[in-house]
């Protein structure tokens, strides 16, 4: 199993870490535009591995995207950060150009590979790499969803006050501080619904802390969070090369589903050997499908701006 990331900054690097350590691939390649990057970040990376017990092989390029022929998987990561007080949607006149290069590389080589897309605003560039390369709508996959339930989880744990571990559930929705819908109603502690030990206006806090979780750490950092979305591209990238058929709300092509045509949004989704294997229909209520009306709205409006990239 051959993955390729590119861009080797903290969420790139972070994401060759995580795979590497859960040793479940034979190489990484990481790819940057800066010189000798990336080259340094795998050489880094490849020192822990007698310390972190891992034989993945890491190596990096500047720019030779021959070194990825024959990926199975490829991650996009590249793209400016967004700085604080950035919103997501300000991000897209210049890392649609970046991600539009960069695919066009990858696919050369690697026409058959999965691609798992970070690179902001995720739902937009997801759906730009679905018009640029024309791949089947399985192989195309936007990391948010994963990204944002952690953080809806984290988030119930903590008003919980019990383990992580005891938490489930799920967001859905772009991938936005206003799109993201957190699924309070079906959130779980150990099976047992949520709302019968947090209050409605609990459960509303939540729900806005977790909307602005992306937002929260970079004004806290000063850039965009880098472990948690590494963790959550290992993920993805382990349930296809595992064929472990994970479910993972992640931003995918939808068709007709949730009533929603021509549009990248975040969905349940089963993980497998070939992608998105299936999309799973939940059945929200009104209001939930009100939302994701709303958020839909949202990222298309954002989706118009793509037609001068493509």
């Amino acid at each position: 199993m051959k993955i390729t990331i590119v861009g080797a900054g903290a969420v790139g690097a972070s994401c060759a870490e995580y795979i590497a350590i859960k040793n479940f691939a034979s190489e990484v390649v990481l790819v940057d535009i800066k010189e000798g990057f990336a080259e340094g970040k795998a050489m880094d990376l490849m020192q822990t591995a007698t310390l972190n017990g891992f034989d993945t092989k890491i190596v990096g390029t500047t720019g030779d995207y021959s070194k990825t022929a024959g990926s199975d998987i490829v991650v996009i990561t590249s793209g400016i950060p967004r700085k604080p007080g950035m919103t997501r949607e300000e991000l897209i006149g210049i890392n649609a150009g970046i991600v539009n290069s960069v695919t066009s590389s990858l696919i050369e080589f690697s026409p058959n590979t999965i691609v798992i897309v970070v690179s902001n605003p995720m739902d937009t560039m997801t759906y730009l790499v679905h018009k640029a390369t024309k791949l089947p709508k399985n192989r195309i996959i936007g990391m948010g969803g994963a990204l944002d339930s952690a953080r809806f989880k984290y988030r119930l744990s903590e008003a919980l006050d019990c383990p992580s571990s005891d938490v489930d559930g799920m967001v859905i929705g772009g991938h936005s501080d206003t799109g993201m819908i957190p699924l309070t109603r079906l959130a779980v502690r150990n099976g047992v619904p949520v709302n019968q030990f947090l209050n409605s206006e609990q459960l509303e806090k939540v729900s806005a802390e977790t909307m602005v979780g992306g937002a929260t750490l970079t004004k806290l950092l000063g850039t965009s969070a880098w472990y948690a979305p590494g963790a959550a591209v290992s993920v993805l990238a382990q349930s296809i090369a595992c064929d472990q058929k994970k479910l993972v709300p992640c931003s995918a092509l939808l068709e007709g589903e949730y009533g929603q045509n021509d549009i990248c949004l975040g969905v349940p989704c089963i993980i497998g050997r070939n992608g998105i294997e299936q999309i799973i229909d939940v059945k929200l209520n009104d209001a939930e499908k009100e939302l994701f009306v709303k958020s839909a709205a949202g990222v298309r409006a954002m989706n118009d701006d793509l037609k001068n990239v493509l």
